[in-house]
């Protein structure tokens, strides 16, 4: 991990200064990864009884990514300077029954494996779908109960102390961390080809990862068309911590882990 000196250049002193969080501070990028082989892949761990998905290895290389390649997607902004997370920890989005839109906290997602990720996030979805709500929803919902305006003055005040000045609240379940160091949401899931995540305000999140359907389009391969199928992958990036060339990074790690899932059955070294 980078130390606090070298993430804090005159650049990220004055982006922390001149951006808002999340108004007019981001960046955004989409790239096509064909998914064809790593989805007969995916068919082949299931026979195992690895009970996987797309979404959970794609969190999984996302981890990896920041272990990797680029920590600095590790970080946040905390009283006008850039801080580097302990830890790797990914939040994935759910569907909860009612149509509802839940979410899942994985901690130190870049250390598991496929079968150790795939086993943990589907443990906590089937949980969350029992009704068993983890902090970030308990959060939620104490704060929907609170009646208008009175509702925009606590979120105003909770966000001060836990984003804006750091300070954990843990006896409500509420502290600067709570989303981990970023969110991966499925949209393909409900029908949508692509889109772009937002950077919550009510957390301190660098990134986003949103994944779009699965679709069957024509590629040149070796000079030849072949029907192969492509999955739409977009990022929403914190210009405050990261730039272009972060995401850059990101993405080449990203194509080069789908290309070789086998690496992720095995602890990082």
């Amino acid at each position: 991990m980078n130390s606090s000196e070298n993430l804090n250049t005159n650049w990220r002193k004055v982006a922390s200064t001149i951006y808002r969080k999340p108004i007019d501070s981001k960046i955004y990028g989409a790239v096509d990864i064909d998914v064809t082989e790593l989805e007969k892949y995916i068919t082949a761990q299931r026979k195992l009884g690895v009970k996987t998905t797309l979404t959970y290895i794609i969190t999984l290389i996302l981890g990896r990514a920041i272990r990797q390649e680029v920590p600095e997607l590790n970080t946040y902004v905390k009283r006008g300077k850039i801080k580097q997370r302990d830890r790797v920890d990914a939040t994935v989005s759910v569907l909860l029954p009612g149509g509802q839109m839940g979410s899942v906290k994985v901690e130190n997602s870049d250390q598991l494996t496929i079968a150790e990720l795939s086993k943990e996030i589907g443990d906590k979805i089937a949980q969350s779908r029992k009704g068993n709500e983890n902090n970030t929803m308990q959060s939620k919902s104490m704060l929907s109960s609170i009646p208008w305006p009175f509702r925009n003055w606590v979120f105003k005040l909770y966000r001060t102390i836990t984003i804006h000045w750091g300070i954990s609240l843990p006896g409500i379940g509420l502290d600067s961390n709570s989303f981990g160091s970023y969110v991966v949401s499925n949209i393909g899931s409900v029908g949508l080809d692509t889109g772009y995540g937002s950077l919550l305000p009510s957390s301190n999140v660098s990134f986003v990862m949103i994944l779009g359907s699965v679709i069957k389009k024509p590629v040149v391969i070796n000079d030849e068309i072949v029907i192969r199928k492509i999955m739409t992958i977009s990022a929403t990036l914190d210009h405050r911590v990261v730039d272009g060339s972060h995401g850059g990074r990101m993405f080449r790690v990203i194509k080069q882990l789908i290309k070789n899932p086998e690496i992720l059955e095995l602890h990082p070294q």
